[in-house]
């Protein structure tokens, strides 16, 4: 008898519908073809398991499975669910009137228990568009994928629920999440926040400019200022994410296995701060079957980079090409993989390498040169990228003593939300730019004109401060945002002053 099953296999963060075509003939032999991994060939023992804690056994007859389309490579324990479901009602020991249905996924324990599995939130997507009644799929995996509307999901504890269920001897209880509700009850859910900050007035209105323009940020200050404390708050004061952004993050952590059973939706902007001993590969992306590395799952977030000199410089460099085209490709000799990578850059470091350069109180013990020598681990194309460099300094005794709370989180972030309304006013008939931050050459010339005080202006600090020429589209993108925070309609010289001063740390004149 030959039967039919549905499952899916992830590609890039979407999914794509596999048919698993199962026939019982006469012989003696156990075939599966289409492509599968070892973890894929290895289900038959799995599956032998699972079935004989049910009361079932792989028919001591010929079996031939086929994994179609046979040239997508199927990878991974998820297949073991559908291919023992086909199995059986092959054998006739499962109805096969339901099967075309639905679309089965699911890990087998050896004592018929399901495991978790990758990938939920696309195979459900991609479920609904092939206009599949439902998804049967692990418990723990329910939630997550029924935030997918018009599609009925069935999460189970074990394989013998799923026999029942098909044979229409038991009921499984639907999984039902209200998306909407789900995502609005989450929205404020930060676990850091502002108001917790102690002075840095200064570093605070930096990273407000940063957060109202979608700019990218470095800070550079000595050990304990609290670097690294401003940037893990960062992510409280930028605009809440749109239904639409949350269920495209919520899908790239869902392929990279970072959703937790208790999680259906991402409602807060992520914020990823890998260690600096991290490959090239774990942060773009990559491997045999390609995943999404650190930046994608920084997607609509911040990627935090801690002590950036100390990161290996082929993992800084691949960085570039993200950063500018806000997605990432990976080519394989017969695929090729896009994951997006829309996010901010947040780099923190010492400004030398003992950590005390510019200190009000402790000498840098550092030798001459030393100090440009440390900072030109980061290259000048990925410097080029980063619009702010902030000088975090320490606090004073007086400021540490202080029981005044700071601006909470809530009320910076109404100003970035209504500078972010005038940008996305501004650039609404552009595909793609949502931002100051992302404008290109025509927008730079059309938004950021600046009259002959301000030219003027410009040309003494790019010859008093020593900046370097590269700087100057980076100084007027953030006084365009500056301006946006003010609601001006063009740039004036103050603007552009407070703009410049977050150049201060350019290469040509930091560290002589």
């Amino acid at each position: 008898m030959l039967v039919k099953t549905y499952g899916s296999a992830i590609f890039g963060v979407s999914a794509i519908t596999i048919t698993i075509e199962v026939s019982v003939e006469q012989g003696v032999n156990f075939m599966l073809v289409g492509l599968p991994d070892n973890a894929v060939k290895e289900s038959q023992q799995r599956i032998q398991s699972a079935l004989a804690q049910c009361g079932y056994h792989i028919p001591q007859r010929r079996v031939i499975i086929n994994m179609a389309p046979a040239d997508i490579r199927k990878e991974g324990a998820a297949y073991d669910l559908p291919l023992a479901i086909g199995i059986l009602a092959a054998d006739g020991n499962v109805r096969a009137e339901e099967l075309d249905r639905y679309v089965i996924m699911g890990e087998l324990s050896l004592d018929g228990g399901l495991r978790p599995i990758k990938g939920v939130l696309p195979m459900a997507i991609e479920a609904r568009k092939h206009h599949f009644k439902g998804i049967i799929i692990p418990k723990d995996n329910a939630r997550e994928a029924a935030i997918v509307n018009n599609l009925e999901v069935y999460g189970v504890e074990n394989i013998r629920q799923v026999i029942d269920f098909l044979n229409g001897t038991g009921t499984i209880e639907q999984t039902v999440v209200d998306t909407r509700a789900e995502f609005a009850n989450s929205l404020e859910h930060y676990e850091y926040d502002f108001s917790d900050v102690k002075g840095q007035d200064e570093v605070k209105r930096a990273l407000e400019i940063a957060a109202a323009g979608g700019h990218n940020v470095i800070l550079i200050g000595p050990p304990g200022s609290g670097k690294t404390m401003l940037a893990k708050r960062l992510p409280s004061i930028l605009p809440p994410l749109t239904l639409e952004e949350s269920l495209e993050t919520t899908q790239i952590h869902s392929v990279a296995g970072k959703m937790r059973k208790e999680d259906s939706l991402i409602a807060v902007r992520p914020f990823r701060a890998p260690h600096h001993t991290i490959s090239d590969v774990a942060l773009v992306g990559g491997g045999t079957n390609p995943q999404p590395g650190e930046i994608s799952l920084a997607h609509h977030g911040v990627l935090f980079l801690d002590e950036l000199p100390e990161f290996k410089r082929t993992v800084l460099e691949v960085l570039r090409q993200p950063m500018e085209e806000r997605r990432v490709t990976i080519s394989r000799a017969k695929m090729s993989v896009d994951f997006p990578a829309s996010f901010m850059l947040v780099a923190a470091m010492n400004p030398c390498p003992c950590g005390y350069y510019n200190h009000p109180t402790i000498e840098c013990t550092c030798a001459p040169g030393a100090v440009n020598k440390y900072l030109g681990k980061v290259s000048g194309p990925l410097m080029d990228r980063i619009d702010l460099h902030i000088e975090v300094m320490p606090l004073t005794q007086q400021q540490l003593n202080s029981k005044a709370p700071g601006e909470p989180s809530a009320e910076i972030r109404k100003r970035v939300v209504a500078a972010r309304q005038i940008q996305a006013e501004r650039y609404k008939g552009y595909k793609g730019i949502h931002c100051n931050a992302q404008m290109n050459t025509k927008l730079f010339r059309q938004y950021c004109d600046i009259d002959k005080e301000c030219q003027d202006l410009m040309g003494a600090a790019m010859t008093k401060l020593g900046l370097s020429a590269r700087a100057y589209d980076r100084i007027l993108k953030v006084a365009r945002t500056i301006a946006d925070l003010e609601g001006a309609e063009r740039i004036n010289a103050t603007h552009l002053s407070e703009a410049i001063n977050y150049r201060s740390l350019d290469r040509d004149s930091w560290g002589r």
